[in-house]
């Protein structure tokens, strides 16, 4: 069983940057694809980058291109969304998920096994 635990979110002024990190415990290997979904209160949980097991190859949402950056580092178990020029319609929860089975990725959240508990991302004006 793997847990992941995101850290990093917080309270950030339009143009600003944030760290999200994901780290994941119970299980040595980091063979699996990881993501990155956001949800903003009414709206359902939406993709936002994923990465593939050995971190060469990342995907984006059209909303994030440019400003966002999913990396790994699999000595450390981690995954990270550098966050960047942000915008306040990127204020949500931030959740990370493994797709333990696979090592490509989906964009479909259904296809993921395990999620963090989610970190708030706030964006003012």
């Amino acid at each position: 069983q793997v847990q992941l635990v995101e850290s990093g979110g917080g309270l950030v002024q339009a143009g600003g940057s944030l760290r999200l990190s994901c780290t994941a415990s119970g299980r040595t290997s980091s063979n699996y694809a990881m993501a990155w979904f956001r949800q903003a209160p009414g709206k359902e949980r939406a993709f936002v980058a994923g990465i593939n097991w050995s971190g060469d190859s990342t995907y984006y949402a059209h909303s994030v291109k440019g400003r966002f950056t999913i990396s790994r580092d699999n000595a450390k178990n981690t995954v990270y969304l550098q966050m960047s020029s942000l915008k306040p319609e990127d204020t949500a929860v931030y959740y990370c998920a493994g797709r333990l089975r696979y090592r490509a990725v989906t964009t479909l959240p259904n296809q993921y096994d395990t999620w963090g508990q989610g970190t708030q991302v706030t964006v003012s004006s």
